[in-house]
């Protein structure tokens, strides 16, 4: 079988460096679409997958939030053409397991069943694996045809990678997961990317007051930019802080923690009021225990929920999206911080590390 070579930052073992180097694409199979990189967004998930705290089968191509032009299309494809913007979406749902039968398509079972195939091979011969289905970090990548989605007119294709895993995931965690209400009050703990994406849909929603918060005094400018009307550099005493901000020092109606530290969720629970809502979009290790006596359960009545790519359906949620972008209540360019090549990723997962920037970006 004919196969192209094109470069991309491979992960050969967990831990190990990403390495800059020529991969070998097949040839389009039918299922399946080809498309050409135009940028990949660096998410904090990546690292975690870099770094073991998510499995993935390695060795691997990383990167799942990324846009592109489809260069080929094979058999039984229709919904996308040769020379058509697309979003990637890595975690495409089965439509036949039970969370895609009653509605809940962000737990589908089956979601990540491609990130165990080979899907290209190093130039030595080595199979790779696709990271979360899509393998962004890579000029070019072959996927299968429900891991595309047409971009919505009048969006920048570079931008547009954003709508692949930070906009979903912020959007969807303000609107679908908290559900945040006209006037109320919400916390964003971490203004990362995703934190971003929060506090600017906190703010379309109608929020009063945003509450931001993060380890980097630097964040401050982002976070206000972006909708915060109250910055708070984490402590020891940020849940008290944040309480002496609300009226009657009654804590938020709502928290979004976008860490994935114990250390944060627990922060997050202790700033909400009583029966609020605390959602955890933050991915964490198995050794981040977080612990609630039973007394306070019951006592605060808050509600502690989880929340996977922001409960979203992304072919319901992407036009909804792009209308926000289009009226201009959401700018994906303000959440660029960065705008780096393929060999910029390992700075870039430094940054994260360091809590520096918000989202950077890898252009092609």
């Amino acid at each position: 079988m004919a196969r192209d070579r094109v470069r991309a930052a491979v992960l050969s073992a967990v831990g190990a460096p990403l390495e800059i180097t020529d991969i070998e694409l097949p040839e389009t199979g039918p299922g399946q679409v080809r498309v050409r990189l135009a940028a990949a967004g660096v998410c904090h998930s990546d690292l975690s997958l870099s770094n073991g705290t998510m499995r993935v089968p390695v060795p691997a191509v990383l990167g799942h939030e990324g846009a592109g032009t489809v260069v080929s299309v094979g058999e039984g494809v229709t919904h996308v053409a040769p020379g058509d913007p697309v979003v990637l979406n890595w975690a495409p749902a089965c439509g036949n397991c039970h969370h895609c039968g009653i509605g809940e398509v962000w737990l589908c079972v089956n979601a990540l069943s491609g990130a165990g195939s080979v899907y290209a091979r190093t130039a030595d011969g080595t199979d790779l694996h696709p990271g979360l289905n899509v393998a962004a970090f890579a000029e070019e990548t072959v996927v299968a045809a429900n891991c595309v989605l047409p971009v919505p007119d009048g969006i920048p294709l570079t931008e547009a990678a954003l709508l692949g895993c930070a906009i979903l995931t912020g959007y969807g965690a303000v609107h679908h997961s908290a559900r945040v209400r006209e006037g109320e009050s919400v916390a964003v703990f971490g203004v990362g990317g995703v934190g971003l994406a929060v506090l600017q849909s906190a703010r379309i929603a109608g929020a009063g007051q945003i509450v931001a918060v993060d380890v980097s005094p630097e964040k401050e400018e982002l976070a206000r930019a972006a909708g915060a009307t109250d910055f708070v550099i984490a402590s020891e005493t940020t849940a008290k802080e944040i309480r002496k901000l609300t009226g009657g020092a009654q804590g938020v109606d709502v928290a979004v923690e976008c860490v994935g530290r114990a250390v944060t969720i627990r922060t997050a629970w202790d700033s909400t009021r009583r029966g609020g809502r605390t959602t955890v979009v933050g991915i964490g290790g198995k050794d981040q225990q977080v612990s609630f006596n039973a007394l306070e359960i019951f006592h605060f009545g808050r509600t502690l929920s989880g929340c996977v790519y922001g409960n979203s359906d992304p072919g319901r949620d992407l036009p909804v999206l792009a209308d926000h972008i289009r009226a201009g209540r959401l700018d994906l360019s303000s959440m660029v911080t960065e705008e780096i090549g393929l060999d910029g990723i390992p700075a870039a997962f430094d940054n994260m590390l360091a809590g520096k920037g918000g989202r950077a970006l890898v252009v092609f």
